[in-house]
């Protein structure tokens, strides 16, 4: 028999599509899930992950393929599936939300949060077990227990509104983000491009969007075309030299 796609079919991200035949009824971040929580007034799941992340898949396969942790996931929760490699920002706010828990990160990055998208418990990897009585836990904590889990939330919250500067004790200074300033970017990247490889050197050579999106300025740079030329497909290749070279 067929299945139901969830609302990760018609994503681009290669990796949400490869959830969009889980039982489970994902949604890829946007505003339209990000409502249903707070219309419905339910606890969310935001699990993030990217394609060549081995876990991601033994937890796909272990618990997300799974349609007993799919019904319970689906009665209790509004279900989130972020690729990390799509939408860094939201990785960068739930990775630091989870690590300001005392828990350390990792991926799959597995958080749930209030319907207003405040984290209140996170975490890694769950076997099934571990998977099935966390969630049945937290579903009767957001019914029973509502304001602990509402104090935890907002504790996580003010600290992820503390800034480097006031976290790391820096002082602020104005300044301007010039063609200048920019050159110096890519200088001080210099020296980690891989010439032969592609990309950045060292492992993991996982992709980074804003490094595409920066690269693609109209910066007149030799370096910039090399590392053009040894780092991207064919297309995004073509792409970058001819912005860089007009």
């Amino acid at each position: 028999m067929t299945k139901n796609p969830n609302h990760l079919i018609h994503s681009t991200s290669p990796y949400l599509r490869q959830h969009a035949y889980n039982p489970v009824e994902w949604h890829p971040w946007g505003e339209e899930a990000l409502q249903k929580a707070k219309n419905e007034d339910k606890p969310m799941i935001i699990s993030i992950g990217y394609s060549a992340c081995h876990w991601c898949h033994v937890m796909e396969r272990e618990s997300f393929e799974n349609e007993e942790i799919a019904r319970v996931m689906n009665d209790n929760f509004v279900c989130i599936k972020v690729d990390r490699e799509e939408r860094p920002d939201v990785d960068q706010l739930y990775m630091e939300a989870v690590q300001t828990m005392g828990i350390n990160g990792g991926w799959p990055l597995n958080v749930f949060a209030m319907p207003d998208q405040r984290p209140f418990y996170g975490g890694t990897y769950f076997q099934p077990r571990q998977w099935m009585h966390m969630l049945n836990s937290i579903a009767e904590a957001f019914g029973s227990k509502r304001s602990e889990l509402e104090d935890s939330a907002n504790a996580f919250a003010n600290a992820l509104m503390v800034t480097d500067t006031e976290k790391y004790g820096l002082a602020a200074h104005d300044f301007v983000i010039d063609e200048a300033a920019l050159r110096r970017m890519v200088q001080a990247f210099k020296p980690r491009f891989d010439g032969k490889e592609g990309g950045l050197a060292k492992a993991p050579k996982f992709p980074i969007r804003r490094f595409g999106v920066f690269y693609l300025r109209p910066i007149r740079s030799s370096t910039i075309r090399r590392f053009a030329i040894t780092s991207c497909s064919p297309f995004t290749r073509w792409l970058m030299v001819a912005f860089t070279t007009k």
